[in-house]
């Protein structure tokens, strides 16, 4: 049993838990990518982190989880738990401005905001995270992760990741 003087407060809990790397796409953090809601005592005093998936069945969920909750052991509160809310649902616009450049600076396009009004685009596809081209065309809808499709740029001719918008 940990005693209370040895446990992290929630403060300092949801800094390690926000910077527990996303499974699928390490180069940004659960924090950056928005998945994490609150981290917060719950009425019976345990601590809780409370999560939204990417979206609903994400084979990451399993692997978060159990990285969330080896973060709430290391902190002093191994009875801490992890909640999984749909409601609201995640959306693209809770991915931090530095998880954005993140996912850009390692190749994978950033999605644009889903919440702003969408601009007339004609003919300019996702701006390449490679040369900045926007000329730019989808080659799959299927990346490495549900969440991403495959574009090629047709000024480089480099293939990358675009992180849909959801």
């Amino acid at each position: 049993m940990v005693t209370t003087s040895a446990r992290r407060s929630v403060e300092g809990v949801r800094k390690q838990v926000e910077a527990v790397p996303d499974p699928e796409l390490p180069v940004i953090s659960l924090g950056d990518l928005g998945v994490i809601r609150d981290v917060a005592l719950a009425d019976d005093r345990v601590l809780e982190v409370t999560i939204t998936p990417t979206y609903t069945g994400c084979p990451a969920m399993e692997a978060i989880q159990a990285s969330i909750r080896a973060v709430l052991a290391e902190c002093g509160h191994p009875d801490g738990r992890v909640r999984q809310v749909l409601a609201p649902a995640w959306t693209t616009d809770w991915i931090s401005a530095d998880g954005r450049q993140k996912l850009a600076d390692n190749g994978i396009a950033p999605p644009g905001s889903t919440s702003a009004p969408l601009p007339v685009r004609i003919g300019i596809g996702v701006p390449c995270p490679n040369c900045g081209s926007a000329a730019t065309r989808p080659q799959s809808p299927f990346g490495a992760t549900r969440c991403q499709s495959i574009l090629v740029c047709t000024a480089c001719h480099e293939t990358f990741a675009h992180m849909r918008a959801t």
